[in-house]
């Protein structure tokens, strides 16, 4: 038998001998429960868990990790259960192993619903304990690194989920070195053509560029030391991925992409970052707009750095990062730089909060989720690896997308803010709330009570909190909405037979639901205020024979009430365009709701043709009280100033404008269609009688269709 262990032992060396024990016994358990399986290579199985141990080994993991990537696979390959686990090594390694571990028993036809439900279990139990994600992460880059033996149909698959998910996972948690493999590996898994040219492209320059770049190096480390800051210089190189990408989104060829050299200096502590940055200033000249400071601030993921882009003797520009050892194992390794569980470094305690702050995201996104895509959906939105910092009017810093906009910040701050947002202001002064924010803006959300979002919303929001609080909001008041006028329909149906739905017995309910397939009386009520049901059908099924035999002759049966005030169940039709004083008709639209028309409208009257059952009698409210919008005809004489004629006339009969849009137009005359706003037929009437009585206006209809 391979001595496996042997593999793995050097790099344990930062554990104590009883930790070291416990590895050992996870790895010959592994070993004898993987034996006799064999990867695509074929390399024995056991060959990958030892793999991704060591990997996490070279983190300096603790051995419960290490014993969950020996593990790993042994629930979803072998006989061995997840309690077997928990019994022979602890609950605690059960539970990591479980949580890297693939949902077996799922059965979809769907390959991207089958994935998204294994990566929102992983991302769940990530929530739980953040090594479930480190375990992960390491198991996908040992699968990264021998992507070679798969068909390319399922490499090229494997690649562009690694690409799309855990390369931005791994940036979230700070793991740079990580996310740098998975994005290289992808991309010549992907596009093996294009990477071995560049690949040959950079040996090529490589050697033109030696002497430039050591010259810059010895120059920047002399300067250090004439300054007497202790610290190191090292040349960076871009990485393929990197280069392919700013290649492509800036248009450029190789040899302007490679026109730039980079270099890191790693310095003792953060008062020597700063007196580096004076010094490289001082050697070379800066380039105005390129400095960023990550130490006072920040990235997201726990970054911190000072970013300075300088130009060089040549005129070539020279981007030039600083920062301190600890700060360099934290940009390299991320969340899995120090140890979670007993480190007392203050670097690590901030990394720590934000993790645990995109955990907790994380758990509400899941809350508030539909299904799995579209939590995985919402995942990769927040997974965007450029951040914007604005202020909060107390001076507080949040963090957020680029392009994120007063919404997002809203639900950033909280839930409630967001829901009940109606304006913003940016730096004291009024802004869209559709407009994107920039760093060092301050925010401020006006809110109202009883303000609800708004549907238009999702359309230029971007934050997955943003979107999941506002789909969960609209798809909860739309069931609200739909019971509450199911219910007033099916009343005005059972009116007819004199009933009311308090009136029929719980059994009689139930027999219905049972037939109908529902659960329960609000999934019935949904569906009728939804317009998939018709109200006198489910009405007659709901009374017994007996009481459906003869229709009530006793009370004649009022129209039904509109108030305006209904919400998204209950519209009204634009071709039309109907307001209070209006001889209205309602029409039952599968999905939508009900729609509210004039009688002499020209698509109802098609409506009540091919469907006369889904057409039901209604009346305007006496205590409605909204503003709605109906659409004018004008016809103007050709003056100067004449459409500010109009617009004063409207304005003096308490109305405002919604659109206007100019028609045909002749030597004399024009005409113009306007949307203004009104009350009811009684406020229309004064406003048309204004236009009338004005000299420009030789004509004015109401257009209904």
């Amino acid at each position: 038998m391979v001595p496996y262990f042997d593999t793995i032992q050097d790099k344990l060396s930062y554990l104590d001998s009883a930790q070291i024990e416990f590895v050992k016994n996870s790895l010959d358990f592994a070993e004898e429960a993987h034996e006799g399986q064999y990867r695509r290579s074929g390399d024995p199985y056991i060959t990958h868990p030892v793999a991704v141990a060591s990997i996490l080994a070279d983190m300096h993991m603790d051995h419960q990790s290490l014993m969950a990537a020996l593990l790993h696979d042994v629930i979803e390959d072998t006989d061995v259960s997840k309690d077997t686990i928990a019994k022979l090594f602890s609950p605690e390694v059960a539970d990591l192993v479980d949580g890297v571990s693939k949902i077996s028993a799922i059965k979809v036809e769907n390959r991207a619903v089958a994935q998204a439900e294994n990566f929102r279990k992983m991302m769940l139990a990530m929530t739980r304990d953040i090594r479930v994600i480190l375990v992960k992460l390491a198991d996908r880059l040992h699968n990264m690194r021998t992507l070679g033996s798969l068909q390319p149909a399922k490499r090229n698959r494997i690649a562009t989920e690694t690409l799309e998910i855990y390369a931005p996972i791994a940036n979230r948690l700070g793991m740079n070195k990580i996310r740098i493999e998975f994005e290289d590996l992808s991309f010549c898994a992907m596009y093996p053509m294009r990477s071995t040219l560049i690949k040959k492209a950079i040996k090529k320059t490589r050697g033109n560029r030696k002497e430039i770049m050591s010259g810059i190096q010895n120059s920047i480390a002399e300067r250090l030391k004439e300054d007497r800051i202790d610290g190191r210089v090292v040349g960076r190189e871009k990485h393929l991925y990197s280069i392919y990408k700013k290649m492509k989104s800036q248009s450029k060829s190789f040899s302007q992409i490679m026109d730039m050299y980079g270099f890191r200096i790693i310095v003792d502590n953060v008062d020597d970052c700063y007196r580096a940055l004076g010094a490289v200033h001082n050697l070379y000249t800066p380039i105005p707009g390129r400095f960023k400071d990550y130490i006072a601030i920040p990235k997201a993921n726990g970054y911190q750095s000072l970013h300075t882009t300088l130009k060089g003797n040549t005129g070539l520009p020279i981007e030039i990062q600083i920062r301190t050892e600890d700060m360099d194992a934290m940009a390299n390794d991320g969340i899995a730089a120090h140890s979670l569980y007993k480190t007392e470094n203050g670097l690590n305690i901030g990394a720590q909060m934000r993790t645990r702050e995109w955990l907790r995201g994380l758990l509400e996104l899941q809350q508030y989720a539909g299904n799995s895509l579209e939590f995985i959906e919402n995942v990769k939105i927040d997974l965007f690896p450029d951040e914007v910092y604005v202020f909060t009017p107390k001076g507080n810093i949040l963090e957020l997308p680029t392009g994120a906009t007063p919404v997002d910040f809203a639900y950033a701050v909280h839930t409630h803010v967001g829901n009940s947002c109606v304006a913003a202001r940016v730096d004291n002064r009024l802004a869209p709330l559709s407009a994107p924010i920039q760093s060092g803006q301050t925010v401020e959300i006006i809110t109202a009570p009883g303000a609800s979002p708004n549907p238009a919303w999702l359309s230029f929001i971007i934050t997955g909190k943003a979107r999941s609080n506002i789909r969960h909001f609209l798809k909860n008041q739309r069931f609200s909405e739909s019971v509450s006028l199911g219910r007033r329909l099916l009343d005005k149906a059972l009116a007819t037979y004199s009933k009311s739905l308090d009136d029929i017995t719980e059994e009689q309910i139930q027999l219905t639901l049972t037939e109908s397939g529902f659960d329960n009386l609000d999934d019935l009520l949904e569906d009728v205020g939804l317009g998939n049901r018709i109200a006198p059908i489910v009405a007659h099924r709901l009374l017994p024979a007996k009481d459906t035999s003869q229709l009530s002759k006793e009370k004649s049966v009022k129209p039904l009430a509109i108030r305006g005030t209904e919400g998204m169940l209950v519209n009204f039709g634009r071709c039309c365009r109907p307001i209070p004083g209006d001889s209205v008709i309602g029409f039952l639209s599968s999905g939508r709701g009900m729609v509210i028309h004039v009688n002499t409208c020209r698509n109802v009257r098609e409506a009540i043709k091919d469907n006369p059952e889904k057409c039901l009698p209604v009346a305007w409210d006496e205590r409605i009280e909204r503003d709605f919008t109906v659409e004018l005809r004008v016809e103007l004489e050709n003056n100067r100033g004449v459409l500010a004629t109009i617009a004063t006339i409207i304005a003096d009969g308490n109305s405002n404008i919604e659109t206007i849009n100019m028609g045909d137009k002749d030597g004399n005359l024009s005409t113009v269609n306007i949307c203004i706003v009104v009350r009811d037929r009684v406020h229309l009437a004064g406003i048309i009688k204004r236009l009338r009585n004005s000299k420009v206006v030789s004509k004015i209809t109401r257009v209904k269709g």
